[in-house]
């Protein structure tokens, strides 16, 4: 069994645990329930949050939950999460907050966890978190190589912060991920990161090659026509391009590129229609993914 990584699961009820996947599933593990209708529908955002500031630089998280709370979505893939993390954000647990004031609850994947200013305090975490409406089974935090922002002289290494969590809609099972890939102009990092990434989801997969339906969220920091992208593109489908939706999304105000996306399981996950609402409410604009999921396979 593959090494797990575990972080906060943090539910509504204000409940605090960790959850595990189980080991590798079975031939047969993700076959649905012969009943209902042919898709389930599923609403799915992708939406890096710049530690609760807006395009002014401002904190303000309730500018961001009157945003979020206005895509009225099933599932949030969210980056730039600060947990205690420092002053910018006001030493608040933003993921908690989110998860509480939009009724969703939070699997929080930390990329750096710090030791606290004071012995009395949280420790300072920064990372990616996924919010869900529907109950969170199980979670876990992926090592993916990563080049430190904390470090004075960094070389890649693996590093937590790509969280896998597994739900089910309807009755239909699906694991969702969220990342937020190395932002320098120097692929070499990203393409490390989009190898991790696939050998991970392909953990997921049955030894005859089944694997469950799956939805990749995240802030790439590429274009999609970027090289170090293009293995991403034979596993999965991107839902801006499958929607005929190649809109921008950052910066928020004026963008110029497309370096947010979700991405889906050709033919298990189909793409019913992509938008990126106009708000100010980060520095990036959120996408937002009608999507149907297939009950047979």
């Amino acid at each position: 069994m593959r090494r797990r990584r575990t972080a906060q699961l943090l539910l509504t009820a204000g409940l605090l645990g960790a959850l595990v996947f189980p080991g590798a599933a079975p031939a047969g593990a993700y076959a649905d329930p012969p009943a209902g209708a042919a898709t389930v529908p599923l609403r799915v955002v992708s939406y890096n949050i710049h530690a609760g500031a807006g395009t002014d630089n401002v904190f303000d998280l309730d500018r961001q939950v009157e945003e979020l709370r206005s895509l009225d979505a099933d599932v949030i893939g969210l980056q730039e999460v600060d947990v205690h993390w420092g002053a910018r954000s006001g030493w608040r647990d933003l993921a908690a907050e989110l998860g509480t004031r939009l009724g969703m609850e939070v699997y929080f994947a930390p990329i750096y966890s710090l030791d606290p200013l004071s012995a009395d305090a949280p420790r300072r975490e920064y990372g990616v978190a996924v919010l869900s409406r529907h109950p969170i089974l199980a979670a876990e935090n992926h090592d993916i190589t990563r080049l430190s922002t904390q470090e004075a002289n960094p070389v890649p290494a693996p590093a937590p912060g790509f969280p896998e969590v597994r739900i089910r809609v309807r009755g239909v099972p699906v694991h969702v991920y969220t990342t937020h890939l190395d932002y320098r102009a120097d692929p070499s990092v990203r393409s490390a990161q989009v190898a991790d990434t696939l050998r991970i989801l392909d953990e997921d997969c049955d030894a005859h090659g089944r694997c469950p339906r799956q939805i990749l969220t995240g802030d790439f920091n590429a274009v999609h026509a970027a090289p170090e992208l293009a293995p991403l593109w034979e596993r999965l489908t991107d839902a801006s391009t499958e929607a005929g939706a190649d809109v921008p999304t950052y910066p928020a105000l004026n963008p110029r590129t497309r370096i947010d996306y979700v991405t889906v399981s050709p033919g298990a996950v189909v793409v019913k229609d992509v938008t990126v609402p106009e708000t100010l409410a980060s520095d990036h604009r959120p996408v937002v993914a009608d999507l149907a999921l297939r009950r047979g396979r």
